[in-house]
């Protein structure tokens, strides 16, 4: 066979390796996944979403705005996320690397002692000099490393998509800690004006058990009312205390006490616009983080499938050596080779037929992953909405019963100085009063923290 019969050979076998390995690795697909009626009820077409708005235009507080920066700024899980991005992108560098061929140098001494018979009587002591480079490189033929670095760019993605999730996480949390320290001060206001109030009807009392009007029995109990009230108030500090600490960790501080403004000049946002489901796919960093896991698994996957096709690797080694230093150098001291081999694994305990097996399962978990994290974030802004559209309804409600609590107040006091009235009347309506007003501030902190919760859910917060 002539040189030009062996040309054609190779190169119709090179053809022959190149078209079967387009069949050993597949392209990624993105999943495909049903979004109709992932946010319950909500089919509008319009895609504007508050996902594209930076966190200034939701949060209008500037004191907010400042607390968030600090904490995008500081935060120390943030930090540890950034991290895990700087080791996916040395792993995704090292995969990139891998097309490349290694080099190596060598440099040694040998020093031996022969028998008798080795050295034929004649050379018992051997001195062997050695300087040489070696390298090697593997042929891609099969997509092995074309995947695996797919795989490694994916992984990178996936860190990257990992520390967007936590920030969002962590702007929602300041948020609601904030909003939390600001109805706790209002509900400390209230109890505060509350026991001052019951003061007032004590001394009441007691001018009324004076004119005969009421019993002792009246004033007692208006008293423990008064010290019910106020025996509150150390708990709801202690909740402000814990609070505070916990969004001085959340900014990278100290536990200290938080600059805030207060609950009734927080503006919400006029109209909550959740856009399309399927933007949660281009929004949401979870979403995006658990669907570059499958596309990782769906890479190694490839690589396993690899495995079972032989490699090709090519080897050359250049050196001199010598028993003596004075001839190191001299030409008839270098030596050299190149060599090309296949390594075909035949039988090698099932190996690859278990990372192939492991590869498959590991894929179909994350695409089941990726699925169920779409289907948390529906079903969180479906929460979201559901939970601001309730917290509305009760503050309207909740106005109208503050608004009818007081007159009742005002009237059980007047018909109990003309003794028209029960002591007990009094202390009912006041009772019912105080826990209308904070749970007033509870519907108050439910909205913000509905606005909050669904900014989250469609992925707001780290743009």
């Amino acid at each position: 066979m002539n040189n030009i019969s062996k040309k054609y050979i190779g190169i119709v076998a090179l053809i022959a390796s190149l078209l079967i390995s387009c069949k050993v690795v597949r392209p990624y697909e993105q999943p495909t996944v049903a979004t109709s009626g992932l946010y319950r009820n909500q089919n509008a077409p319009d895609t504007t979403t508050l996902a594209n708005l930076p966190y200034t235009a939701i949060f209008t507080d500037t004191i907010l705005q400042r607390l968030i920066r600090e904490g995008i700024a500081q935060n120390l899980d943030l930090q540890v996320a950034y991290t895990r991005i700087q080791q996916s992108g040395a792993y995704y560098a090292q995969s990139r690397a891998a097309f490349l061929p290694d080099l190596t140098a060598n440099a040694g001494v040998t020093e031996s002692k022969l028998s008798d018979v080795q050295g034929f009587g004649i050379l018992t002591h051997l001195t062997q000099y050695q300087l040489g480079i070696a390298s090697g490189w593997e042929a891609d033929i099969w997509g092995r490393l074309r995947s695996s670095r797919r795989a490694s760019l994916a992984a990178l993605l996936q860190t990257e998509a990992a520390a967007r999730t936590i920030q969002t996480s962590i702007v929602s949390a300041i948020a609601n800690n904030y909003y939390t320290l600001l109805a706790l001060d209002q509900q400390v206001a209230i109890t505060e004006q509350t026991v001052r109030n019951w003061d007032t009807t004590v001394t009441t009392m007691r001018a009324l058990k004076e004119a005969a009007i009421v019993t002792e029995a009246a004033v007692v109990q208006s008293e423990a009312q008064r010290y019910a009230a106020e025996v509150t108030i150390p708990d709801l500090k202690q909740s402000i205390r814990e609070t505070e600490n916990a969004l001085s960790i959340l900014i990278g501080r100290p536990p200290a006490a938080i600059e805030r403004s207060h609950l009734e000049e927080q503006q919400s946002v006029a109209v909550l616009q959740t856009g399309i489901p399927a933007q949660l796919l281009a929004h949401r960093p979870d979403v995006q983080q658990a669907e570059y896991a499958y596309r990782n698994a769906f890479e190694l996957t490839n690589v396993a499938r690899a495995a079972f096709y032989p490699s090709l690797s090519i080897t050359g080694s250049a050196g001199f050596s010598s028993l003596t230093l004075a001839n190191f150098i001299d030409p008839g001291s270098l030596a050299a080779s190149i060599g090309a081999g296949l390594t075909q694994p035949i039988f090698n305990r099932r190996l690859n037929r278990t990372n192939l097996s492991v590869a498959q399962a590991q894929q179909k978990a994350a695409l089941f992953g990726f699925r169920n994290t779409l289907l948390v974030a529906g079903q969180e802004v479906s929460d979201a909405l559901s939970l601001h559209s309730t917290a509305l309804e009760k503050m309207t409600v909740r106005t109208n019963e503050i608004t009818a609590l007081q007159r009742s107040v005002e009237y059980t006091q007047e018909l109990l100085r003309n003794g028209f009235a029960n002591y007990t009347e009094v202390i009912t309506a006041r009772q019912s009063l105080l826990a209308a007003r904070l749970g007033s501030v509870n519907d108050k902190l439910q909205q913000l923290g509905a606005i909050v919760n669904l900014y989250r859910a469609l992925g707001g917060g780290w743009k």
